[in-house]
Parts: C-alpha cells; sequence; structure tokens
C-alpha cells in the first residue's frame, strides 16, 4: 500500500537519510524505532509529504507521491493521510467535535456528513460525553485520542504516527497502543509509527530499526 525506495535527505552537508527503502501493507501496524538522530521522524514527514526527500521515490496505492505539487498534494495529504504527532496541535478555540472535524471540511465534504463521522469516532475513542469540551477542558489521554479521531475523519489509507505515545504516562500509552491495535482489527486501518516506546513497538506487526540514517536488517 506503500512503498518507497532510495529516500534520500540532506540538510546543508548533514545527510540525515542515506538510502531508505521502506514497504507497509494495508492493515498493517508498522514501527520505526532508532536512537535520537537516526533520521525516523524526518523518513515520517517525509512520507507523509510533509516534506520532500532529494531523491527516490514513493507510491501509496498506486499514486506516485513526488509527481503532486501545491494544491493537489495537499489535497491528497488530508484526504489519504492521517497524523498524530506527540504534541497534540489541537485548535484550543475549538470543541473536541470541531476539532475533529476541521480536515473533512477542509476536503469539501458536506457539514453533516462530516460531524455524523465524528460524532461516530469520537463515541468509538469514549468520548462521546466530551464532544463540546475545548482541548484545556480535557486529561493528556483524552486530548490524544481526540487527536486519533482527527486523524481518522477522512478514512486515511494511512496514519502516521511521531512518538503518539510521547507525552503520556503509562496507563494512557497502553490504552492508546491498545486502540491502534481495535482499529486495525476492526477497519483494517493502517499505522505508520516513530517511537521510542518498546512496548509500543513490540504490540506492532513489524519493527523497522533505523541507524545512521539507514534502515538495518
Amino acid at each position: 500500500m506503500l512503498t518507497a525506495v532510495n529516500i534520500q535527505k540532506k540538510y546543508g552537508q548533514l545527510a540525515v537519510l542515506k538510502g531508505v527503502d521502506i514497504s507497509v501493507d494495508k492493515g498493517e501496524i508498522v514501527s520505526i524505532v532508532g536512537s535520537s538522530g537516526a533520521g525516523k521522524s524526518t523518513l515520517l514527514h517525509i512520507l507523509g509529504t510533509l516534506d520532500k526527500a532529494d531523491s527516490g521515490s514513493i507510491s501509496m496505492d498506486g499514486q506516485r507521491i513526488e509527481s503532486l505539487s501545491g494544491k493537489k498534494l495537499a489535497a491528497f495529504r488530508n484526504n489519504h493521510i492521517g497524523f498524530v504527532f506527540q504534541f497534540h496541535h489541537l485548535l484550543p478555540e475549538f470543541t473536541a467535535l470541531e476539532n475533529v472535524c476541521i480536515p473533512g471540511w477542509i476536503a469539501g465534504k458536506a457539514k453533516k456528513e462530516v460531524q455524523a463521522r465524528a460524532v461516530e469516532l469520537l463515541n468509538t475513542l469514549g468520548l462521546g460525553d466530551r464532544l463540546e469540551n475545548k482541548p484545556q477542558q480535557l486529561s493528556g489521554g483524552e486530548q490524544q485520542r481526540v487527536a486519533v479521531a482527527r486523524a481518522l475523519v477522512n478514512d486515511p489509507m494511512i496514519v502516521m504516527a511521531d512518538e503518539p505515545t510521547g507525552n503520556l504516562d503509562s496507563t494512557n500509552a497502553r490504552e492508546l497502543h491498545q486502540l491502534f491495535i481495535d482499529l486495525r482489527n476492526q477497519f483494517r486501518q493502517t499505522f505508520l509509527i516513530v517511537t521510542h516506546n518498546e512496548e509500543l513497538a513490540r504490540l506492532s506487526d513489524r519493527i523497522l530499526h533505523m541507524k545512521d540514517g539507514k534502515i538495518i536488517y
């Protein structure tokens, strides 16, 4: 479903990615682990079209990503890739429901349709009684679940998560791990996760180890 070949990236003279190949199947949970500075987040951002590789090719569900630019690339990203970050990036002036709806509204979908999907997701994630709460009225674990719902609202092909449990205590981290597994089992949702959390990595279908800008086998 996702294939990347020979991804290379430099910042100035620093080679961060040195020819990375990666493939992810539909319905698979893949974790990328490695020490700080190994290139994990850079790779995730390039695969998620938030950054551009210097060279290499990326295809998602048969679509060559590097051939897209500008509005077409932004639309592809919004419709087909969900993101969950360590810091939730929820908009403080909006309710949980509104935060989840935003990607759907940006995609131009019908307001009622998006809202119904957002309510369904928030209920599934145990936040049915928190729809009208703003982020500052939610716990850290609740905020991260709102962020997961937002990532799922456009039914993306893949969810890319960058240190999703980095700001959570152990109980909320375990709940988020289980949530990813439940979403995969229920909806065949695909996840690509960058993490330092060994427990989360072990629950994945596959672990990829990165070192010095390469995946090591």
